[in-house]
């Protein structure tokens, strides 16, 4: 009798163990909002960023992220074709979660200041693959750093309903003061005398990128963000790899706890 207690009882905590674990591992499938179709003309597109310029958050929503990703795409090649990338990290880590590809055919014309038409779709299309929901995006393009006010980063953050940043190589609009060499030194980007981003020197002795609000951030917390982001290279981790990824040069062989949000 004592020994079929305690058998029972080891089973009984065997199974707690169990279902401990699996509460401790939700899979949390994105969900991508469709805001508008894409199939649209160029007056269209620039009516519709427009309006949804005046749904971006500048307040800050980010709170201890524990899943940090990044954004990024490819050159079309000869045939037009593209490749979208995300790659989720966890924070402060920077250990690789999951990475997200989505390949296809560019249609949208290449115009400045519409690229987010342009690269959007293939965004999107990786970003719906993930198991994993990141707590904060950082973006290889414009916030509201724009003509008007709504870049691929404001872009992205709408359709995914969550905190983004612009990380941009060059400028679209705006003019700033020149940048302190020192690491982590910045200058406002002003447009007009409107404050729409700034450029930040992410390591002494390379040229500084410039960030930007994308949505649910404010623009001083996006700026540590990014810094906090940098390990070395001018770009921010999760933009350098999702460069990487976008291009097929990022090797990533999942584990079993790789597409678990814990």
């Amino acid at each position: 009798m004592v020994l079929l207690v305690g058998i029972l009882f080891f089973i009984y905590i065997a199974t707690l163990k169990f279902v401990i674990k699996v509460e401790c591992f939700i899979i949390q499938d994105m969900r991508v909002q469709a805001l508008h179709g894409w199939d649209v003309s160029v007056a269209e597109a620039r009516e519709i960023q427009l309006n949804l310029a005046r749904r971006v958050v500048t307040e800050n929503e980010v709170i201890n992220p524990r899943l940090v990703a990044g954004i990024d795409i490819s050159r079309p090649d000869a045939q037009g074709v593209a490749r979208g990338a995300v790659v989720v990290l966890r924070y402060p880590e920077f250990s690789m979660v999951e990475v997200e590809v989505a390949q296809g055919k560019i249609t949208f014309p290449y115009i400045p200041g519409l690229l987010s038409f342009r690269e959007s779709p293939l965004i999107m299309a990786a970003c719906e693959k993930l198991c994993n929901v990141p707590d904060l995006i950082l973006v290889d393009g414009q916030g509201i750093a724009h003509p008007r006010r709504f870049g691929l980063a404001s872009h992205v953050g709408l359709f995914l309903d969550l905190p983004t940043i612009g990380c941009a190589k060059s400028i679209l609009c705006g003019q700033h003061q020149p940048v302190e060499e020192e690491a982590g030194s910045h200058a406002e980007l002003l447009d007009n005398g409107e404050l729409i981003g700034a450029a930040l020197r992410t390591k002494s002795g390379m040229k500084p990128i410039y960030v930007s609000v994308g949505h649910k951030i404010d623009l001083m917390s996006a700026l540590q963000w990014v810094l906090k982001c940098c390990r070395g290279y001018r770009l921010p981790e999760p933009t350098r790899l999702a460069h990487l990824a976008a291009g097929g040069m990022l090797t990533f062989e999942p584990s079993c706890q790789g597409k678990l949000f814990d």
